[in-house]
This record gives C-alpha cells, sequence and structure tokens, in this order.
C-alpha cells in the first residue's frame, strides 16, 4: 500500500522532454527541439538524474526554448513556501520533507483522500498565484494585457511511490540533503511536519483511502 509519495517538480527549461537521461514525455511540442533527438519517455519511478549523459547537447537543446530556463531567486524561493502553506490551508495535505531549489524542488507529502495527480496539480496551481499575486512571477514581463504569464514550471513532474516505511525513512533525508548538493545549507520550513518515527506512530495518523 502506497503511504506517501515523492515529488520532484522543475521549473521551465530544467527537465526538457527529449532529455538524454528520459522523461516524463512522449512527445516534443516545438519543433526546433526535434534535432536534438526525439522524446525519451522512461517507465522507471526512480530518479535519474545521475545518469551519465550529453550534458553539451542537453544545454544546446535549452537556446531553443520560447523563454530562458528559470532560475528562482531568494525571494521567489520564499514566496514558493508561501505557495505551499497556502495549499496546506486548504487541501490538509501533510508534507514531511520538502527541498525548494532555483530549478526545481522536492516533496514528500502523506497519502491523502486526493489522487497524487491532483495534489501535484493543484500544488503547481496554488505555487504560481503565490507568485502572480507578489508580482514575482519569473515570466510577468512576457504576460500579455488581461492573460496570465506563460508557465513557469514544466508540464509534467516525476512521482516516485513510496510503498514502505523502509523507503521512507530513505526519502526523507535524502530530500533534506538535497540543497547540499549545490554547497547549500539545508532548508527549515514551518509547513513541513516531522514525520513519526515509529510504526504504532504512523497508523495512529490513521491514513485514508484516496477518493
Amino acid at each position: 500500500m502506497v503511504i506517501a509519495y515523492h515529488v520532484i517538480m522543475s521549473a521551465y527549461g530544467f527537465w526538457l522532454p527529449n532529455d538524454p537521461r528520459g522523461s516524463w514525455s512522449d512527445s516534443i511540442r516545438k519543433w526546433e527541439l526535434f534535432r536534438y533527438g526525439p522524446a525519451t519517455k522512461v517507465n522507471t519511478r526512480n530518479s535519474v538524474a545521475h545518469v551519465p549523459h550529453n550534458r553539451a547537447l542537453r544545454e544546446a537543446a535549452k537556446e531553443e526554448l520560447d523563454f530562458p530556463p528559470v532560475r528562482f531567486s531568494e525571494q521567489q524561493i520564499q514566496i514558493i513556501a508561501q505557495g505551499f502553506v497556502n495549499y496546506i490551508e486548504k487541501s490538509g495535505v501533510t508534507f514531511w520533507a520538502a527541498a525548494i531549489l532555483d530549478d526545481h524542488f522536492h516533496a514528500i507529502f502523506m497519502r491523502h483522500r486526493y489522487k497524487s495527480e491532483i495534489v501535484n496539480n493543484l500544488l503547481k496551481g496554488e505555487l504560481t498565484k503565490a507568485l502572480v499575486d507578489a508580482g514575482q512571477h519569473p515570466f510577468g514581463e512576457f504576460a500579455k494585457q488581461g492573460e496570465a504569464p506563460p508557465p513557469c514550471w514544466g508540464r509534467k513532474w516525476w512521482t516516485v511511490y513510496i510503498d514502505n516505511l523502509d523507503h521512507l525513512a530513505q526519502a526523507i533525508p535524502y530530500v533534506e540533503r538535497n540543497p547540499e548538493k549545490e554547497g547549500k545549507p539545508r532548508q527549515h520550513w514551518p509547513f513541513v511536519i516531522p514525520y513519526p518515527q515509529t510504526l504504532a506512530g504512523f497508523k495512529a495518523l490513521h491514513l485514508k483511502k484516496p477518493v
């Protein structure tokens, strides 16, 4: 039984549909990207971030994007964190870990009455809304009059299904240490709830079946 989800959501331009390491996509919507190869959809639920690949080819493909790849500032990262708070207040989803970096984020949330796809999609919308409301959307300058700015998040995300406590005990520290891989300190977000360390504590949370 799935007990939690580890979602990795990337900013625009971070992970292309034909990334040589593999991707979430089975099609390419921008013609200019085809010169760098077809979509590289994979079925694995494990991260492929560290798979050896042609880095120069990957970076060259990004030059064909309509907008520059997003790199969130520290101010924007704080606004994204507030977006998490806003979403939690509306949904009641429990997050056990989160790392918000300048071009993607990792988050682990407890199984909820909503399916993971719904949680991820609504969360993405709430984070975008927080950036727009604060006047800090990365593509705010490209927004047409009366229209929303171009999406600053990728269309897809990577979800790892966690179905046992051993996996969960490994996934949480992995997310917590993620900023350190980029030479940054660990993050301590107030919306993250410490994971109950015992099986009895976990069962006491009264998991509900998803709809």
